[in-house]
Parts: structure tokens; C-alpha cells; sequence
């Protein structure tokens, strides 16, 4: 679950980033006209921190999760595991008809992978060293038909897509808010030129919070959504009883949650919500896999 954790980490961080900055700058004084908010120019400023606050997210998020996992490229491999790890990513690859994504190992003792990038055919394929320790052959096969699939679906698009809507919600949700808040507070008065005192920034900035942890939730939904098809890919490449089997590993490994930002495009996930969680419950994405779906 590591690819969620991260994007949204760094998604809401980029996000405040750019609020703070646009406020900053005057955007929401010269979008006060007569007391109140142009609401088709507000609603474009909103689009435009949105969308840029997604799509930062998925342009820097190979790097991220280099940096933030430590993970190893592999250019040349070490030795023979290394060499069977490129050797399986390439052939799951070429029959998911992408191109060959840079395959790298981080330091973690559960079991997990995970697969980012901004396209399907600049991505970041990465297993932990405990997943290549505690699975069999056939089973880490699974595992990375699984994040492959991710890649070829192009899940971390639609994921940013949906994400700067959500984005665009909450900032200007968040805006009129604090405007709603700042009237009811100076009982209709406005203040100085801009009109709008301390209430509208306060109020603004705590629903622009709270909106984005509710946001998650939609975000989060459509991630458990988008493993059950992954699921179904890895099976497809690799083999319905090796994706069913490496489920039912993880199941009794019960690994550590990894970074939100990552999770959307990890192996394994657990919430401390199902509304937030970014993984069904492997008992569901197994009996999925037995039935066909």
C-alpha cells in the first residue's frame, strides 16, 4: 500500500503549499468583488491549486518514493536474484505491452512492492526485501503481475485525475466557507479593502483541512476499487493460483502499513478505517479471484 500513502501525503502537503501561497500572493482579495467571491473565477482558481497540486504529485512521485523508501535501483544485477527479478519484470511487461520499468528493492522486513510513475511507460516497479525473503518464486511472480498491472491500467493517472477533482471541491467549498463564517462572526461588516477579516482566513484554512481528510475517503474508495482489477491482471500475467497464493501469504504475514502516499499501488494495505483504507480485506480480493471476477 505504499504508492497511496505517499501521493496523498505529498498531494495535501503541495496543496496547503499553494493555498498559503495564493493568499499570499492577494489571489483571494482580488477575487472579492462588492463583499463577495467571483465564483466562476473562484472556481477556476480552484481547479487550477487542484489540479497542480495532483499533478506535482505524480510527476515527482518515482523520486519520492526513492527517497522516502530507500529504494535500490537495480542497473546491474548483484547476483541471482537480482538478475530473475529484471528477467520477470521485463517478460511481465511485454505481455502487459509496456514498456520496461525501473525495477529497484527497499529495506523493509514485510512483505510489499509497490509501482509508480507519471506514465505507464516511465515506472517505478519496487519489492521489499522481506517480500523476496518470506514468498516463493511463484508467489513474488504474482506479486509483481499485480503492480504491473497498476502501471498498464494506468492507475496512478486516473488517480491524480480524480484527485485534482477533489482537489478543486475542497478549495472552493473550503473558501466559501470562510466567507459564510467571517459574515456570521462581524454580523455583516466587512473589513478594510479586501473585506474579509481574520475569521474568513481561520475558518477557510480549518474546512480546507477537514475537507481534505474527507476527500480521502473518495480517493481511497476508488483505490479498493482499482485492486480488484490489478488483482485480476496479475492473475491474468502471472496465474490465478499464484495471485490467490500470494494473497493467502500476506494474509498470514499481516505486514506493517506502509507510507498512504504508496499505498494505491501496493501489494498489501490495512486502514485503521475501511472508510480510509486504500486495500479491500484480502479475504475479499481472494474470494474475487475464486470467482473470476
Amino acid at each position: 500500500m505504499l504508492r497511496i500513502l505517499l501521493f496523498l501525503g505529498t498531494n495535501l502537503a503541495i496543496l496547503a503549499m499553494l493555498s498559503v501561497t495564493m493568499r499570499i500572493l492577494g489571489v483571494d482579495r482580488m477575487l472579492a468583488q462588492g463583499g463577495g467571491f467571483d465564483l466562476n473565477a473562484l472556481l477556476i482558481m480552484s481547479a487550477v491549486i487542484g489540479f497542480a497540486g495532483s499533478f506535482i504529485s505524480l510527476f515527482i512521485s518515482k523520486w519520492m518514493a526513492k527517497a522516502s523508501m530507500g529504494v535500490q535501483v537495480i542497473e546491474q544485477p548483484a547476483n541471482a536474484t537480482e538478475r530473475w527479478l529484471l528477467e520477470t519484470v521485463a517478460g511481465l511487461s511485454k505481455q502487459a505491452g509496456i514498456e520496461m520499468p525501473e525495477v529497484g528493492i527497499f529495506p523493509s522486513p514485510s512483505p510489499n512492492a509497490f509501482a509508480t510513475g507519471w506514465n505507464r511507460n516511465d515506472a517505478l516497479v519496487a519489492v521489499s526485501a522481506g517480500l523476496l525473503q518470506q514468498m516463493t518464486a511463484d508467489e513474488v511472480e504474482a506479486v509483481l503481475g499485480h503492480e504491473i498491472s497498476h502501471v498498464a491500467n494506468g492507475d496512478m493517472v486516473t488517480l491524480s485525475l480524480i484527485q485534482g477533482v477533489v482537489n478543486t471541491f475542497v478549495i472552493f467549498l473550503s473558501r466559501i466557507i470562510g466567507m459564510v463564517v467571517d459574515s456570521l462572526l462581524s454580523g455583516g461588516r466587512r473589513e478594510g479593502s479586501f473585506g474579509y477579516g481574520p475569521g474568513y482566513f481561520i475558518a477557510s484554512l480549518v474546512s480546507e483541512f477537514v475537507l481534505g481528510i474527507l476527500a480521502m475517503m473518495i480517493v481511497a474508495w476508488f483505490s479498493r476499487w482499482r485492486e480488484f482489477r490489478a488483482d485480476a491482471g496479475g492473475a491474468a500475467l502471472a496465474g490465478r493460483q499464484k495471485m490467490i497464493a500470494a494473497l493467502r501469504r500476506l494474509q498470514q504475514a499481516q505486514p506493517e502499513p506502509l507510507p498512504d502516499e504508496m499505498a494505491a499501488f501496493g501489494i498489501a494495505g490495512r486502514g485503521l478505517h475501511e472508510l480510509f483504507a486504500s486495500h479491500p480485506p484480502l479475504e475479499k480480493r481472494i474470494e474475487a479471484l475464486q470467482r473470476g471476477a
